[in-house]
């Protein structure tokens, strides 16, 4: 992922040009910097996983929804699912995962796995506009749809599972959105997340510049987090260069509990999840009630998790 700051920069830039339709799309473009591409090992990671394909029609509303005779447009998104076994138990708990900008969902195969080892069952999608998904510039909003579709085919899929969502980098803001619209989440991960778009910017070099006004796409994170009604855990690498920890921070600070921030010293923005993976164990079983085999306590059943749930 390039530096966020060279966005700040881009910005200034943008404000030079009169009209506002470039400077959203060149925006949308610099942000998402949608692609086929993968990181290196994806591939391989990815080896065994099922192909999944999600179709919907875009909301009329939308930008970019209308086709040139003013018809809404159909959507088709490309994910990856992968699974112990079919079909699941109820009691598996199963994980969207939304990722970041630049690669593909290849990409995040790795991730994916770990993610497996903690014990999800795991869908990860590609936004329009990355990998095999609907080629189309995404966007703040269709970004938000293409979740809120992934999560309503989960929910149809797989009605009786205890159901979370995972967002990494960009991912993060959007699980928040997703999270903060629905109401049948056992419970929400962001990695490496921020506060808002105008907050990375003014935590960069450029921070000094008034640029917040300029911004189309803002992911306000920050300003959706306490709507979030179940258990909510922030991870953030200490040595996180991209997203600064203070940002992560400032995200936890601002949601309702039960919550928890975990942060991992000598974590990356890319490898926090690696290192730190010891630490999400604990946390998924302190926070959530995700035990796997071998730890302190019992294992979560469905029926506990709900209870659970009520009672908070």
């Amino acid at each position: 992922m390039k530096r966020w700051h060279i966005f700040a920069s881009l910005l200034t830039a943008l404000a030079l040009l009169a009209s506002c339709a470039t400077l959203d799309e060149k925006q949308r473009a610099w942000i998402f910097q949608p692609s086929d591409r993968s990181w290196g090992g994806g591939a391989l990671a990815a080896e065994g996983m099922d192909d999944v394909w999600i179709d919907f029609t875009a909301r009329a509303g939308l930008l970019d929804a209308l086709d040139d005779a003013g018809r809404t447009k159909d959507v088709r998104l490309h994910g990856l699912w992968l699974a112990d076994a079919q079909p699941l138990s109820p009691t598996t708990p199963v994980l969207l995962y939304l990722h970041g900008a630049r690669y593909n969902v290849t990409g995040s195969a790795p991730r994916m796995r770990r993610m497996h080892q903690l014990g999800f069952s795991v869908l990860a999608i590609d936004y329009r506009g990355f990998g095999k998904s609907t080629a189309r510039l995404p966007s703040e909003a269709s970004a938000y749809e293409d979740a809120r579709a992934a999560w309503d085919w989960l929910a149809k899929k797989y009605p009786n599972n205890p159901r979370y969502i995972f967002g990494h980098s960009l991912g993060g803001s959007i699980a928040i959105n997703l999270a903060s619209e629905v109401a049948d989440e056992r419970g929400t991960i962001v990695e490496s997340t921020f506060t808002s778009i105008a907050d990375v910017v003014s935590s960069s070099e450029w921070g000094w510049m008034p640029l917040s006004m300029l911004i189309t796409q803002r992911f306000e994170a920050v300003n959706k987090v306490k709507n979030i009604g179940s258990p909510l855990l922030v991870v953030h690498g200490g040595a996180d260069r991209l997203i600064a920890p203070t940002l992560g921070r400032k995200l936890f600070e601002a949601a309702v509990e039960p919550k928890r921030f975990v942060l991992v010293e000598g974590g990356s923005h890319h490898n926090t999840n690696l290192v730190g993976l010891p630490q999400y164990r604990q946390a998924l079983a302190d926070l959530m009630g995700l035990r796997q085999p071998g730890q302190p306590g019992q294992p979560a059943s469905a029926a506990a998790l709900q209870s659970r749930a009520t009672a908070e």
